[in-house]
């Protein structure tokens, strides 16, 4: 589903057949302005999605766009001026606020705990614990914050899991059962695998075909030893339940990647609001 489609989803849930109250309030004649005005210190995501629920709204609907996505903004802050028929600027009002608040929180989280790797050569990556329908937008999020996407689906990226090893009968088998079916099927598509502990790693390092290794759930003292015996050999990724609290060490090993799923899935909405404009 793309982002208009979203959009017009997302409309349709919220007006149905008209927003009574604005239709029984506003003249239809009336026309006025409003700034969307920030209320928290954060980074701004979701500026474009407002434009365009304004768009299909009511085309006739102005936005200015005043501070970029990507930018840190405070209290006070106007991001954006919208000008145009008065009853379309507050029947969009919410729906855009709901985008902008929970990209921007996404991206503020994301810059927080990106922050937490200054000096290092980690990169921050989000997972697929995403709302359902709301992948792209929130990925693009992440990617406001300082971070970067992990694969966006099932389809751009094989990882083999701790369950896929289990089923396929070992790494091994599940390597070889990858490269032929990505053989048969004449696909060009990056392998990473999953290990749990030193074992399946040496198994891994003694079959190899893989891009990516991601060492779940090692502390940061095995996650080193692990980071030093694959020796550049394959891109290396430290996954499970890694905080902005306790990231740090984990970024000092060496490691090239770390995924948190709480970019997407833990996340408090950035305060902001639109108010009208009296000229």
């Amino acid at each position: 589903m793309t982002i208009p489609q979203i959009i017009s989803e997302a409309l349709l849930e919220d007006i149905r057949e008209g927003d009574h109250t604005s239709l029984a309030t506003i003249p239809p004649e009336s026309k006025g302005t409003a700034e969307l005005i920030i209320k928290q210190e954060g980074i701004l995501a979701g500026t474009e999605i407002a434009r365009e629920v304004y768009r299909q709204v009511n085309d006739l609907v102005k936005v200015e766009i005043l501070i970029p996505d990507g930018s840190k903004v405070k209290p006070g802050d106007i991001v954006m001026r919208i000008s145009g028929p008065s009853m379309s600027i507050l029947t969009g009002e919410r729906l855009a606020l709901n985008f902008m608040q929970r990209m921007s929180g996404i991206a503020t989280q994301t810059h927080k705990i990106a922050k937490k790797l200054d000096g290092t050569k980690a990169k921050i990556l989000d997972t697929r614990k995403t709302t359902p329908l709301m992948r792209e937008i929130e990925k693009y999020s992440v990617r406001m914050g300082g971070g970067a996407n992990h694969r966006f689906g099932l389809f751009d990226l094989i990882l083999i899991k701790d369950n896929h090893i289990d089923f396929a009968g070992g790494i091994t088998q599940a390597i070889d059962a990858t490269h032929e079916y990505l053989k048969k099927n004449n696909l060009d598509i990056k392998i990473e695998i999953e290990v749990r502990d030193f074992k399946e790693l040496n198994e891994v390092l003694a079959r190899g075909g893989v891009h990516r290794v991601m060492l779940d759930n090692f502390d940061p003292a095995m996650l080193k030893k692990a980071v030093d015996l694959i020796d550049g050999r394959f891109e290396t990724e430290a996954s499970g339940g890694i905080t902005m609290e306790t990231i740090r060490p984990f970024a000092e090993t060496g490691v090239d990647f770390i995924s948190v799923g709480a970019l997407t899935h833990k996340i408090i909405s950035l305060d902001m609001s639109l108010l009208a404009i009296h000229e």
